[in-house]
């Protein structure tokens, strides 16, 4: 069948620390199935010279037109770096362009800088393992990060997408998983046994749960080390149907309390030591009649799962987001060296233009750390965000 092709254009400067760089205007030909096959810069507004590169995976010859081209593709129309281009720059743009873009179709891929291109690979099933809802302690008060006590990122429209990520992490040399007394101990237990979580709040009323009128749905996306394999990670979405009752519907499995649970298939990733924590970023993402996502990304590599969102239909009211390090399932704690300080970053893209707000005591996972919150801010944007610091 012949492409069909359109063109896709955008125009942006690129500023050096000693000089302007020319405009660019960049000029691409889209196929039927979304890909690009060809494109060309010209300096901007006259010169049409049309100069062809390959795109082939974005594999540029120039490393100005390679970020202009990223940049371009990701629907910038200007863009404006502080510096000049540089490998660190291509590099963030590839981030945000992987977590931006889901990959074509339900199931386990990855890819590797400086390519796009999702690669589909092996799905493994995710052990029936889980992680805790939150508890209070006796004394009715909140003891460290997590278990409830944790911020969360609030919309006045339904979140499509939500990206969490640490954009200053100072001080932290180790990181062991410990037992927790009040969830019985359980949990992964160990050096560099912890999870990021993204995680929706828990009175969401879906057609998920049927004619349940109780029920309501909570939805996590997870990297987890060790989950499955020693040695290896394993990111995938929970899901969970609250207060459904003590039968739960087929391949769904009951946590004793009238909550039913299960976890999708799993892509692996590395195993990666607390100590690349600043490198690490997730991403989960919903979509109405379609896919619900999660991305790890750390460094150079990028791991997706997608499943259909009809699980819990999630898309239809999501509108508050949770993301933390914490510990690995069963209400375990991630316990960080002393001076250990962590800035979170949540992000969230969702059908409003007004500013997120923070809202504390809004966790919704079971496992913490042992590290403590300090102030949270808000700040609109494309997408708007929430941002604090948790230390010890």
């Amino acid at each position: 069948m012949p492409d069909r092709k359109s063109t896709v254009h955008s125009e942006l400067s690129l500023f050096a620390g000693k000089g302007d760089f020319p405009r660019l205007s960049i000029e691409c030909q889209q196929n039927h199935r979304g890909l690009f096959a060809r494109c060309c810069w010209f300096n901007h507004p006259n010169d049409h010279s049309g100069e062809p590169m390959s795109s082939n995976q974005y594999r540029l010859p120039r490393r100005v037109a390679r970020i202009a081209l990223v940049a371009a593709l990701l629907g910038a129309t200007t863009s404006a770096f502080a510096a000049a281009p540089n490998e660190q720059q291509a590099r963030k743009i590839w981030l945000d362009l992987i977590h931006a873009n889901p990959a074509p179709a339900a199931g386990c891929f990855h890819a590797t800088y400086p390519s796009t291109q999702w690669v589909q690979g092996e799905c493994f099933p995710t052990p029936h393992r889980y992680m805790a809802k939150p508890h209070r302690s006796s004394t009715g008060e909140w003891e460290t990060v997590g278990n409830g006590n944790d911020y969360a990122i609030h919309t006045s429209g339904n979140i499509s997408q939500t990206v969490g990520s640490f954009p200053s992490v100072t001080g932290v040399t180790s990181e062991t998983g410990v037992g927790v007394a009040a969830f019985g101990g359980g949990g992964i237990l160990g050096p560099n046994e912890y999870t990021l979580q993204i995680n929706s709040q828990m009175n969401l009323h879906t057609t998920a749960c049927g004619r349940k009128s109780a029920c309501t749905i909570w939805q996590q996306y997870v990297y987890a080390p060790d989950y499955d394999v020693q040695g290896s990670a394993a990111v995938f979405i929970e899901y969970w149907l609250l207060g459904y009752g003590s039968r739960c519907p087929s391949g769904w499995d009951s946590d004793g309390s009238g909550d039913c649970v299960k976890n999708s298939n799993y892509v692996a990733a590395p195993d990666e030591p607390i100590t690349q924590l600043g490198n690490e970023k997730l991403s989960g993402s919903a979509k109405a009649s379609g896919n619900d996502t999660v991305v790890f990304t750390v460094g150079s590599t990028a791991y997706t799962f997608s499943a259909s969102d009809s699980v819990l239909k999630l898309a239809t009211a999501w509108n508050e987001s949770e993301f933390n390090v914490v510990g690995n399932a069963g209400g375990s704690l991630a316990q960080f060296n002393s001076g250990s300080s962590v800035t979170v970053k949540v992000a969230a893209t969702n059908s409003s233009t007004a500013a997120p707000t923070c809202l504390s005591n809004s966790g919704t996972t079971g496992e913490t750390n042992n590290l403590t919150l300090h102030a949270c801010s808000a700040a609109s944007g494309s997408p708007g965000y929430i941002q604090f610091n948790e230390s010890n």
